[in-house]
């Protein structure tokens, strides 16, 4: 009898643990949920906690609460200008609405795909309206808005909510970018033998007003050189001559003991001459008197 009604309890708290796994599900903080019965939405859980469903007759689709993140592929498209660029984009959004959600794009796979083609379109509309200069620099910030704005207006019909759009690059297409990098390396070459050009006529320039200074200041130093010698020697020639007439004897005596120097200086000095020449006139005579004729 005991392990009947054992048996029973047990069963009833099997069928009671079934029934509540069955029934109830608990919705995290990040997460919303539509309760479905035969596909059909039946309710529409945007608070965290414990909920319940009908066991059989209902199901329950979770969707994330939190901002999510769609990566475009990078797209070309052509400005007012007719110019064309390389636009990489992603956007940032959140789910609003679950029951629209669901009836419009079921779920988030597809839900991307038609934020892509939004995203595609609406960036395309407003670069196609502004200049090259406008998307790459000047209005950037203002045409993100823009497009932020155009894609809202379309997730709103999905039950999406759009935070922002950034554009992470906007550049010209790669054989215009090396187009563009070949033509400014070529205007930079032209620059730079330009500046050397110059800078070697400034060069040659100053090497010829160096190499002028250098010969006129030679040509000062050689004239006033040349001065100071005759000056020098006009002097030496007047101490000379007033030597000479001061002591003619001493005069002709200095000038023998010079040229006695110059010519006995060497270590082995040979002389073939007379004796009684004018070369040897003071040592016949300490006075210098002429020698005798023989």
């Amino acid at each position: 009898m005991k392990k009947g009604i054992l048996g029973v309890v047990l069963f009833l708290l099997i069928a009671g643990a079934v029934g509540a796994y069955l029934t109830l599900f608990t919705v995290n903080e990040t997460q919303q949920a539509l309760v479905l019965q035969f596909g059909e939405p039946k309710r529409v859980i945007k608070e965290p906690g414990l909920n319940y469903k009908i066991p059989f007759l209902q199901n329950v689709d979770f969707f994330d609460k939190r901002i999510l993140e769609l990566d475009a592929p990078a797209q070309e498209a052509i400005a007012s200008d007719r110019k064309r660029l390389v636009v990489d984009a992603f956007l940032r959004y959140r789910i609003e609405d679950p029951l629209k959600f669901f009836q419009t794009v079921l779920d988030e796979r597809r839900a991307r795909q038609r934020l892509s083609t939004v995203l595609e379109s609406s960036m395309r509309r407003v670069l196609g309206e502004s200049t090259f200069t406008a998307v790459v620099r000047d209005d950037r910030g203002k045409l993100m808005s823009q497009i932020t704005k155009l894609v809202d207006g379309e997730a709103e019909n999905f039950g999406i909510e759009i935070i922002d759009v950034r554009l992470k690059r906007a550049d010209l297409p790669e054989a215009n970018s090396l187009a563009i990098y070949r033509r400014m390396q070529t205007e930079r070459q032209r620059e730079a033998a330009e500046i050397r050009a110059q800078g070697e006529e400034q060069a040659r320039r100053i090497r010829a007003d160096a190499d002028r200074q250098v010969t006129v200041i030679k040509a000062n130093a050689t004239r006033d050189a040349e001065k100071l010698r005759g000056e020098g020697d006009a002097e030496r020639n007047q101490v000379f001559a007033d030597a000479f007439t001061r002591d003619a004897d001493f005069f002709a005596f200095y000038r023998s003991m010079q040229a006695y120097e110059a010519g006995l200086k060497g270590s082995d000095t040979r002389m073939l001459m007379s004796p009684n020449t004018e070369f040897f006139r003071y040592f016949n005579d300490p006075k210098g008197a002429a020698p005798t004729t023989q």
